[in-house]
């Protein structure tokens, strides 16, 4: 049965697309079959992927959905690309952003990623949708079309207090039945720095404000140099240096991902 999972936060510089890249990967690495979705206008997860110039791209997550929504018929196979890590990839550009005003006035709005991903789920063990820094149309359809999401928090003040808005749309997209099972599969705390107290009290709040409420994962991803060049070249932490902390955290990640999937949930 394929899980999909969207990694969101409307913050921006929390390592969510870090996060969906190593994370994918690292299921692949596992033997998972896994597609990641760009559903971010910047692009981010397209160019940390190796593909470069994504805005020239004649096939994007905004074209497939600009088809549902006019209702024209597409192959849900179109677009999608291979990483030579093991990961499929549906890649995403700066048109995914017209995609704001465009789904507004369409029917059944929230459902048209839903209706895609139904279409690909007998072919992949594990779908990961990167979402945009934002909480639009685009980042509910993605919620809507998601089992569980996935909050990467940078450990400062303000990303962790952004969290109070998520956890928000979050209820509202479940108490409406807009996607009542929806879960938060949990809070990943990341760019930590352990060695400032400053990082371990916004640690503590983290814990004490949402742990009654939400999973929070054992696994924590330092802040590390190495993470951070590997957007640039295309490729995984694993690939870069699979025995760096960083990497280490990731693969803790993705043990803690798949033991909860076997719980039927979150442990």
């Amino acid at each position: 049965m394929c899980k999909v999972i969207a990694v969101a936060n409307q913050k921006g510089g929390v390592a969510k697309t870090t996060t969906t890249v190593n994370l994918g990967i690292g299921l692949a690495r596992k033997g998972q079959s896994v597609l990641l979705i760009d559903a971010d206008a910047q692009g981010s997860l397209t160019t940390s992927l190796g593909f470069r110039d994504q805005d020239s791209m004649d096939y994007t997550l905004a074209t497939v959905l600009r088809k549902i929504k006019a209702r024209k018929p597409y192959n849900p196979d179109e677009g999608i690309l291979s990483h030579n890590e093991g990961v499929f990839l549906m890649p995403g550009n700066i048109e995914t952003a017209d995609l704001e005003s465009g789904l507004i006035e369409a029917m059944r709005r929230e459902y048209i990623m839903k209706q895609y991903i139904e279409s690909l789920k007998s072919q992949f063990d594990w779908i990961l949708i990167d979402c945009m820094p934002s909480l639009g149309i685009v980042t509910t359809n993605s919620l809507v079309a998601a089992d569980s999401v996935l909050i990467p928090v940078q450990t400062g003040y303000l990303p962790a207090k952004g969290l109070y808005q998520l956890m928000d749309t979050i209820i509202d997209l479940i108490d409406c039945k807009v996607n009542p099972d929806l879960y938060v599969e949990g809070i990943l705390l990341t760019m930590l720095d352990e060695r400032t107290n400053y990082t371990k009290n916004i640690v503590q709040q983290i814990k004490e404000g949402y742990g009654n409420d939400a999973y929070i994962f054992k696994s924590q991803i330092p802040l590390s140099v190495r993470v951070a060049e590997c957007s640039g070249l295309g490729m995984s932490i694993y690939k870069h240096d699979g025995k760096c902390k960083a990497a280490g955290a990731y693969e803790a990640l993705v043990q803690e991902v798949m033991e909860n999937a076997k719980n039927g949930g979150v442990s």
